[in-house]
């Protein structure tokens, strides 16, 4: 891992059965692209940190000739694998967040630093429910709050994307909130925020693929795949300027960042 410095500007993922491991089972059937499309284009994953200090992602409208999507996943939209039930997703969003710890924590003590794992993550329900130094988050989003170091997140929202994208997506998102609060640890910092949701993508790369590497979390038949699926959608209008506030970066863009990380770990992902 290289020195850090301050700097500006799947079917179902479950706990292994042994202890200690993470495990992306296979998957069968055909996916659902209408819906999962439809669904990710209503938004983009995590943006950079603003004076409020809450780093989220805002509402997008579907690119032309996606379809509209849904309030909540029918059976046409769900995973033929069956991911569908609340307590699959909070057993799986547990264990990506325990992979995360771990994973960083490692990251940190070869760096000879002590990490302090992100203080909580909150799910909500309603706008307005949580708020990050005075600013109210808002529906259909999942955020990082630097001024009170959490991660939030909305869960039925989640759930939804659970079910129509799969489990593997729910590491990704954890993932990329988890890296920008390893980014404000470090005092990254950069002028536009394209720049930092990249780095995000890529240090989501690093903890998925550094995890697999460990055996913390096994890859199943068609993650990739998911992966693929999930970032090609959640991409950025390719008319956006790059420096506009907010953006994120186009799919081609997200997909390289996070397999990058993915392939050849965090020293890809220009940490310093």
């Amino acid at each position: 891992m290289p020195a850090w410095h301050d700097r500006r500007g799947a079917g179902v993922v479950h706990p292994a059965r042994r202890a200690g491991e993470g495990t992306v089972t296979a998957r069968s059937g055909r996916r659902p692209r209408g819906p999962l499309a439809g669904l990710l284009a209503a938004l983009v994953l995590a943006g950079g940190c603003v004076a409020g200090g809450v780093s989220e992602g805002e509402p997008q409208q579907p690119r032309p000739g996606q379809p509209q999507p849904s309030a909540s996943p029918g059976a046409e939209g769900t995973r033929a694998d069956g991911t569908t039930s609340v307590a699959e997703f909070k057993e799986d969003f547990a264990v990506a967040v325990e992979k995360a710890e771990v994973y960083w924590t490692a990251q940190f003590r070869a760096s000879g630093r002590q990490f302090q794992p992100i203080r909580r993550v909150v799910a909500y329900q309603r706008e307005g429910e949580v708020s990050c130094g005075g600013q109210a988050l808002p529906r259909n989003n999942a955020v990082y709050c630097s001024a009170d170091d959490f991660i939030a997140y909305d869960v039925n929202w989640s759930v939804a994307a659970f079910r129509q994208v799969g489990d593997a997506f729910l590491y990704y998102l954890l993932g990329h909130e988890y890296a920008h609060g390893v980014q404000v640890r470090l005092g990254i910092r950069y002028t536009f925020t394209i720049q930092q949701e990249l780095q995000a993508d890529c240090m989501a790369g690093a903890y998925i693929g550094g995890s697999i590497q460990t055996q913390q979390l096994a890859l199943a038949d068609g993650d990739l795949d998911e992966f693929r699926e999930g970032l090609l959608a959640v991409g950025d209008d390719p008319d956006q300027p790059w420096f506009a506030e907010g953006a994120h970066g186009t799919a081609e863009q997200r997909t390289d960042s996070f397999f990058r990380g993915y392939e050849s770990g965090l020293s890809a992902c220009n940490l310093g």
